[in-house]
């Protein structure tokens, strides 16, 4: 059976899909930051930016508006519902170590999805979800791990800067700030490796999501068709009064020439005696 999904291949994916709405996706935490202090409408924000992969699935260009839909508060008690099974059945799990919490958290991956795409319950989302992560769930774990460990990679040299900056301020605090060497550059390039690293994480999410959602081709297998009985049709007997007279009139002709001839024979009989 061939995989819907490899590492690399949605990685790659996703890089492209991350960036092709990055600045939708710029607008959409913007206005989100902007309007978190009104209640009842950041209730569905904070839905709707939990939907992101969802509209990113689709594979078009989303606009950033798409975080005030009315329908993500109609979620509003099956989406706390659904968070409030999983942190009941997540918190135990850190007592038998760090593996099963991977593995339940990789399992349930899709549920917030599967719920706000296709109106399951949260119990049914749970379940589905399950089942769709079923033998992927290595490949959505070194997903996480190739993500991470190459935004690591490329924090290290700001994050050192920083560092280098506190220590050198440590020793003379006035003189740092009388020459105003912050580093700029460092925070700056981690904020925008933060933001690029959300966005590719979206896209990879969103395109996990599509690919095993997606239902698997019906195989039909050519068979070659039989092929059909020649049909005999009779067609209906026709009496031809032609072919039957014939025989009659002949039969009929030959008995009066026989009449004839034993009538002749009659009286030559007679002379003779």
């Amino acid at each position: 059976m061939e995989k819907k999904i490899t590492v690399f291949g949605v990685i790659s994916e996703g890089f492209s899909l991350g960036l092709k709405n990055s600045l939708s996706l710029l607008g959409a935490v913007v206005l989100y930051v902007l309007t978190i202090w009104i209640p009842y409408l950041n209730v569905g924000t904070t839905i709707a930016m939990s939907a992101i992969p969802i509209e990113l699935s689709k594979g078009k260009v989303i606009s950033p508006l798409f975080i005030f839909d009315a329908k993500y508060r109609k979620y509003m008690g099956e989406f706390f519902l659904l968070l409030g099974f999983i942190s009941i059945a997540i918190v135990p799990l850190i007592l038998f170590g760090f593996f099963p919490f991977v593995v339940i958290s990789l399992a349930w991956s899709l549920a917030v999805y599967l719920l706000l795409d296709k109106g399951l319950s949260p119990g049914e989302a749970l379940v589905q979800s399950n089942k769709l992560t079923d033998g992927y769930k290595w490949t959505l774990f070194f997903i996480e791990l190739v993500l991470g460990l190459v935004v690591t990679l490329i924090l290290l040299y700001p994050l050192f800067a920083l560092v280098d900056f506190a220590n050198g301020c440590s020793y003379e605090p006035l003189g740092c700030l009388a020459e105003s060497c912050v580093p700029c550059w460092a925070i700056f390039m981690i904020v925008i490796v933060v933001l690029l690293y959300q966005f590719v994480s979206l896209g990879v999410w969103a395109v996990v999501y599509r690919k095993l959602t997606e239902s698997d081709p019906v195989i039909v297998e050519s068979t070659s068709a039989p092929t059909p009985a020649p049909v005999v049709v009779e067609e209906p007997a026709v009496e031809s009064t032609s072919a039957t007279s014939k025989p009659v009139g002949k039969k009929t002709t030959e008995k009066k020439s026989a009449a004839k001839k034993s009538s002749t024979s009659k009286p030559t009989a007679k002379k003779t005696e």
